[in-house]
């Protein structure tokens, strides 16, 4: 079996400069097309589930469903990863149900739409960083407040997600805040805040600098070059798919996501994790729709779900070769959860500023 941490695999993509997308998934179609694309360019793979798809598929399922993923495609390290934390009882409750990763978004209270102060931030991260590398499983921590630098507010997802105005600053992680952050919780990896959003509509315009900040994250890398940093929000919302959809009755309005060119950009400054989920609905939705349209009389949800799955399936792929992610599979070894606990414990993982020490 290869069921992998996620700081052992971004120590591996950091170590060859490579980025992991980070796809949410649902249901068996989205794993089955995920893992499918993922064997099929010798890709490690990270699979990513909310808060809002714990309670939609279930724990118990979810965990089963991941158990036959990881025996049907024994070859590819899978990373289960807790998408949107928003405490430690989410968080432990995922461990416990075989994630080998959680986030504890601490840019956020509880209710996942309160915008959190620094300190706050920085006493639940450490807290959740405690507990999980008791067992050997990995954190992502948040810095910064993930929403639109265009209109100042956030998009809830899954019922995350800030509401109302907040100010330009909290929307722009702090390079210099950065370093404290880091040494005081020791996270395994790091989200930035620097203009990206959930959701479909991240940007009334083709993004430039001035939105979609990305030398935040150069920055960041400078001053902290071993840092695996992580991009949220950064589906590319293509715009084939926009009007595939808007072509059998869907109602897209125009909009701009995160260009590939600009994720490139990001993994050669120290991103290894990108969070991807509208393109995964949107392929489905595309496919979902071209059968209604195309076989009013269908009604086997197969013939709805094969197509989404093909859909999905070449998504998927595009990206593992984009971000230089297909080909590294089977140069890893996986290290059990077991190691990695008595590594943490030993302190050989401890951030070390400037110089990270590595898993991989």
């Amino acid at each position: 079996m290869a069921r992998i941490t996620l700081r052992q695999l971004l120590d591996h993509a950091a170590e060859r400069g490579y980025g992991v997308p980070a796809f949410n998934i649902n249901n068996m179609e989205q794993g089955l097309a995920i893992m499918e694309a993922a064997a099929a360019c010798d890709a490690p793979v990270i699979i990513q589930a909310s808060r809002g798809a714990r309670s939609y598929a279930n724990d118990i399922m979810l965990a089963k469903m991941i158990d036959a993923l990881e025996e049907m495609y024994p070859q590819i390290p899978l990373c289960l990863h807790l998408d949107h934390g928003n405490e430690e009882a989410t968080c432990a409750t995922a461990i416990r149900y075989g994630f080998t990763s959680v986030m504890m978004d601490g840019s956020l209270k509880a209710d996942a739409k309160t915008a959190a102060d620094y300190d706050y931030n920085v006493d639940i991260t450490r807290r959740v960083v405690d507990m999980a590398h008791w067992v050997g499983a990995s954190v992502e921590g948040e810095l910064g407040v993930l929403g639109s630098l265009e209109h100042g507010g956030g998009e809830q997802e899954d019922g995350h997600g800030v509401e109302g105005k907040i100010s330009h600053d909290q929307l722009l992680t702090d390079p210099d805040q950065v370093v404290d952050f880091v040494r005081a919780t020791k996270v395994d990896a790091l989200a930035i805040a620097m203009g990206t959003s959930h959701g479909a509509y991240k940007f009334s315009r083709k993004p430039d600098g001035d939105i979609l900040a990305m030398h935040v994250i150069e920055e960041i890398h400078t001053r902290l070059p071993n840092t695996h940093l992580v991009m949220h929000g950064s589906s590319s919302v293509p715009e084939d798919l926009q009007q595939i959809i808007n072509s059998y009755g869907g109602d897209i309005k125009p909009t701009w996501g995160v260009p590939v060119e600009e994720i490139q950009r990001g993994i050669k400054h120290g991103v290894r994790k990108v969070n991807i989920d509208t393109d995964c609905r949107l392929a489905m939705a595309a496919a979902f729709r071209k059968v209604a349209v195309q076989s009013k009389s269908e009604f086997d949800p197969r013939k709805f779900l094969k197509p989404a799955m093909d859909a999905l399936r070449e998504l998927c792929r595009d990206r593992f070769e984009q971000f230089g992610t297909a080909g590294n599979a089977a140069g890893i070894k996986v290290i059990g959860l077991p190691e990695m606990a008595r590594r943490y414990r030993a302190g050989a993982l401890d951030p070390q500023i400037g110089n990270m020490t590595q898993a991989a």
